[in-house]
Protein backbone atom coordinates (compact mmCIF):
# COMPACT_ATOMS: atom_id res chain seq x y z
CA UNK A 1 0.00 0.00 0.00
CA UNK A 2 1.71 3.60 -1.20
CA UNK A 3 2.37 6.33 1.65
CA UNK A 4 -0.24 8.68 1.27
CA UNK A 5 1.82 10.96 3.64
CA UNK A 6 2.62 13.95 2.00
CA UNK A 7 6.28 15.48 2.31
CA UNK A 8 7.96 18.75 1.34
CA UNK A 9 10.27 19.26 -1.37
CA UNK A 10 13.43 19.75 -0.24
CA UNK A 11 13.79 23.25 -1.34
CA UNK A 12 11.25 24.40 1.16
CA UNK A 13 13.32 22.19 3.97
CA UNK A 14 16.44 24.31 3.07
CA UNK A 15 14.64 27.31 3.41
CA UNK A 16 13.08 26.36 6.69
CA UNK A 17 16.19 25.66 7.45
CA UNK A 18 17.66 29.03 6.89
CA UNK A 19 15.67 30.76 9.07
CA UNK A 20 15.87 29.03 11.94
CA UNK A 21 19.20 29.58 11.37
CA UNK A 22 19.08 33.14 11.25
CA UNK A 23 16.62 33.21 13.98
CA UNK A 24 19.10 31.72 15.87
CA UNK A 25 21.79 33.98 15.17
CA UNK A 26 20.07 37.27 15.90
CA UNK A 27 18.58 36.25 19.11
CA UNK A 28 22.18 35.47 20.05
CA UNK A 29 23.46 38.67 19.07
CA UNK A 30 20.28 40.58 20.95
CA UNK A 31 21.03 38.73 24.12
CA UNK A 32 25.25 39.65 23.59
CA UNK A 33 24.16 43.55 23.17
CA UNK A 34 21.59 43.50 26.32
CA UNK A 35 24.19 41.50 28.46
CA UNK A 36 26.99 44.26 27.20
CA UNK A 37 24.65 47.16 28.16
CA UNK A 38 23.81 45.46 31.24
CA UNK A 39 27.56 45.47 32.99
CA UNK A 40 28.53 48.98 31.03
CA UNK A 41 25.53 50.84 32.47
CA UNK A 42 24.38 51.06 36.05
CA UNK A 43 20.94 50.67 36.93
CA UNK A 44 18.53 53.75 36.74
CA UNK A 45 16.49 52.39 39.47
CA UNK A 46 19.05 52.83 42.05
CA UNK A 47 19.15 55.69 44.21
CA UNK A 48 22.83 56.77 44.67
CA UNK A 49 23.66 57.14 48.46
CA UNK A 50 24.37 60.54 49.56
CA UNK A 51 27.80 59.59 50.95
CA UNK A 52 30.33 56.61 50.70
CA UNK A 53 31.67 54.54 52.80
CA UNK A 54 35.00 53.43 51.63
CA UNK A 55 35.47 51.06 54.76
CA UNK A 56 32.73 49.13 54.25
CA UNK A 57 33.87 45.22 52.93
CA UNK A 58 30.41 44.77 50.77
CA UNK A 59 28.59 47.33 48.91
CA UNK A 60 25.15 47.85 50.35
CA UNK A 61 23.30 47.56 46.77
CA UNK A 62 23.55 46.49 42.95
CA UNK A 63 24.03 50.20 42.21
CA UNK A 64 26.76 50.67 45.28
CA UNK A 65 30.05 48.91 43.90
CA UNK A 66 29.74 50.95 40.42
CA UNK A 67 30.22 54.01 42.07
CA UNK A 68 31.62 53.91 45.58
CA UNK A 69 35.53 55.20 45.74
CA UNK A 70 37.37 52.82 47.30
CA UNK A 71 40.30 54.18 49.38
CA UNK A 72 43.59 52.30 48.43
CA UNK A 73 45.73 50.65 51.52
CA UNK A 74 47.88 53.09 53.08
CA UNK A 75 44.81 55.81 52.69
CA UNK A 76 42.82 53.36 54.52
CA UNK A 77 44.88 52.99 57.13
CA UNK A 78 45.63 56.48 58.10
CA UNK A 79 41.57 56.58 58.18
CA UNK A 80 41.87 53.95 60.74
CA UNK A 81 44.49 55.36 62.65
CA UNK A 82 42.33 58.64 62.98
CA UNK A 83 39.54 57.00 64.76
CA UNK A 84 38.55 57.11 67.66
CA UNK A 85 38.35 53.30 68.51
CA UNK A 86 41.83 52.58 67.06
CA UNK A 87 43.74 55.15 69.31
CA UNK A 88 41.33 53.86 72.33
CA UNK A 89 42.83 49.73 71.34
CA UNK A 90 46.01 51.17 70.30
CA UNK A 91 46.56 52.89 73.77
CA UNK A 92 45.25 49.59 75.63
CA UNK A 93 47.76 47.57 73.99
CA UNK A 94 50.47 49.82 75.01
CA UNK A 95 49.80 50.32 78.54
CA UNK A 96 47.71 46.87 79.66
CA UNK A 97 49.24 43.65 77.37
CA UNK A 98 52.74 44.49 76.47
CA UNK A 99 54.16 45.87 79.80
CA UNK A 100 53.69 42.42 81.15
CA UNK A 101 55.58 40.36 78.14
CA UNK A 102 57.96 43.53 78.67
CA UNK A 103 58.69 42.59 82.14
CA UNK A 104 58.87 38.96 81.23
CA UNK A 105 61.63 39.76 78.86
CA UNK A 106 59.38 38.38 75.95
CA UNK A 107 58.79 41.40 74.26
CA UNK A 108 61.79 43.79 72.95
CA UNK A 109 62.40 45.73 70.01
CA UNK A 110 64.36 42.79 68.48
CA UNK A 111 61.72 40.44 68.72
CA UNK A 112 60.19 38.90 66.02
CA UNK A 113 56.44 38.62 66.54
CA UNK A 114 53.07 36.65 64.95
CA UNK A 115 50.00 38.65 65.50
CA UNK A 116 47.25 35.74 65.28
CA UNK A 117 43.35 36.69 64.63
CA UNK A 118 44.95 40.66 63.52
CA UNK A 119 41.79 41.69 62.29
CA UNK A 120 42.70 45.06 60.52
CA UNK A 121 45.92 44.95 62.24
CA UNK A 122 45.85 47.20 65.37
CA UNK A 123 48.07 44.90 67.31
CA UNK A 124 50.59 44.98 64.71
CA UNK A 125 50.38 49.12 64.51
CA UNK A 126 50.91 49.16 68.16
CA UNK A 127 53.74 46.53 68.45
CA UNK A 128 55.50 48.79 65.40
CA UNK A 129 54.37 52.26 67.35
CA UNK A 130 55.97 50.38 69.74
CA UNK A 131 59.53 50.12 68.16
CA UNK A 132 58.97 46.37 67.35
CA UNK A 133 60.17 46.50 63.80
CA UNK A 134 59.64 42.37 62.61
CA UNK A 135 55.62 41.94 63.12
CA UNK A 136 53.32 39.52 61.05
CA UNK A 137 49.78 40.12 61.16
CA UNK A 138 47.94 37.18 59.91
CA UNK A 139 44.39 36.50 59.42
CA UNK A 140 41.62 34.65 57.48
CA UNK A 141 40.74 37.55 54.94
CA UNK A 142 43.52 39.81 54.33
CA UNK A 143 44.00 43.35 55.12
CA UNK A 144 46.55 45.25 53.37
CA UNK A 145 49.13 46.67 54.38
CA UNK A 146 48.76 45.30 57.78
CA UNK A 147 47.71 41.82 57.54
CA UNK A 148 48.31 38.60 55.51
CA UNK A 149 45.50 35.87 54.50
CA UNK A 150 46.98 32.85 56.33
CA UNK A 151 45.32 29.39 58.31
CA UNK A 152 46.20 29.56 61.46
CA UNK A 153 45.36 25.33 61.48
CA UNK A 154 48.23 25.57 59.02
CA UNK A 155 50.83 28.45 59.75
CA UNK A 156 52.97 28.77 57.03
CA UNK A 157 56.23 29.42 58.80
CA UNK A 158 58.62 27.80 59.34
CA UNK A 159 59.64 25.41 62.95
CA UNK A 160 60.49 28.66 65.26
CA UNK A 161 60.22 31.46 63.31
CA UNK A 162 58.83 33.69 66.01
CA UNK A 163 60.56 34.79 69.77
CA UNK A 164 56.39 35.61 70.27
CA UNK A 165 53.23 34.66 69.23
CA UNK A 166 50.27 37.14 70.27
CA UNK A 167 46.64 37.39 69.57
CA UNK A 168 44.53 40.47 70.72
CA UNK A 169 40.79 39.03 69.65
CA UNK A 170 39.32 36.86 72.50
CA UNK A 171 38.01 34.85 69.72
CA UNK A 172 41.20 33.64 68.35
CA UNK A 173 41.39 30.60 70.00
CA UNK A 174 38.02 30.00 71.35
CA UNK A 175 36.50 30.89 67.96
CA UNK A 176 38.55 28.50 65.90
CA UNK A 177 37.06 25.64 64.02
CA UNK A 178 39.81 23.35 65.58
CA UNK A 179 41.55 25.06 68.73
CA UNK A 180 43.74 21.99 69.75
CA UNK A 181 45.22 22.23 65.89
CA UNK A 182 45.88 26.43 66.10
CA UNK A 183 47.46 25.66 69.71
CA UNK A 184 49.76 23.09 68.56
CA UNK A 185 50.56 25.33 64.86
CA UNK A 186 51.73 28.37 67.66
CA UNK A 187 53.62 25.80 69.85
CA UNK A 188 55.48 25.14 66.34
CA UNK A 189 56.14 28.08 64.92
CA UNK A 190 57.47 29.60 68.42
CA UNK A 191 61.28 29.51 69.35
CA UNK A 192 62.08 27.45 72.01
CA UNK A 193 62.24 29.83 74.74
CA UNK A 194 59.48 32.32 73.29
CA UNK A 195 56.25 32.80 74.78
CA UNK A 196 52.74 32.65 73.72
CA UNK A 197 50.63 35.54 74.81
CA UNK A 198 46.30 35.35 74.11
CA UNK A 199 43.88 37.41 75.29
CA UNK A 200 40.69 35.19 76.02
CA UNK A 201 37.45 35.99 77.55
CA UNK A 202 36.75 36.51 81.24
CA UNK A 203 34.43 33.99 81.22
CA UNK A 204 36.27 31.14 79.58
CA UNK A 205 38.02 28.51 81.93
CA UNK A 206 41.81 29.13 82.02
CA UNK A 207 42.42 25.67 82.85
CA UNK A 208 40.58 24.79 79.77
CA UNK A 209 42.60 27.39 77.90
CA UNK A 210 45.83 25.96 78.86
CA UNK A 211 45.22 22.42 78.02
CA UNK A 212 45.10 22.99 74.69
CA UNK A 213 48.73 23.99 75.05
CA UNK A 214 50.77 20.15 75.08
CA UNK A 215 54.47 22.00 75.43
CA UNK A 216 54.29 25.30 76.78
CA UNK A 217 52.82 26.57 80.64
CA UNK A 218 51.09 29.47 81.92
CA UNK A 219 53.60 31.78 83.05
CA UNK A 220 51.49 34.99 83.81
CA UNK A 221 47.83 35.98 83.84
CA UNK A 222 46.43 39.68 83.62
CA UNK A 223 43.11 40.60 83.73
CA UNK A 224 42.70 43.72 81.31
CA UNK A 225 39.93 46.19 79.46
CA UNK A 226 40.10 45.86 76.07
CA UNK A 227 37.75 47.47 73.58
CA UNK A 228 35.53 47.80 76.87
CA UNK A 229 35.29 44.14 77.37
CA UNK A 230 37.06 42.13 80.09
CA UNK A 231 39.57 39.66 79.15
CA UNK A 232 41.99 37.95 80.13
CA UNK A 233 46.10 37.72 78.64
CA UNK A 234 47.36 33.90 79.15
CA UNK A 235 50.81 34.01 78.70
CA UNK A 236 52.42 30.52 78.00
CA UNK A 237 56.13 29.62 77.48
CA UNK A 238 58.09 26.48 77.42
Amino acid sequence: MADSTAHPPPAVDQRVQRLATRASIALAAAATLFLVYLVRHVSTSCFRASHTTPLSPFPRNSCDAASRHVLPPDRRLAKLRSSSRWRRLSATLASSLFPPLHGLRLLATSSRVLCLAAGAGNAVDALHAAGVSEVTGIDLVDFPPLVRRADPHRLPFSDGAFDLIFSDDPAGISGALFPARVAAEAERAVRHGGAIALAVDRQQDPAAVAALFKRSRVVDTRAVTLDGSQVRLLIFSE
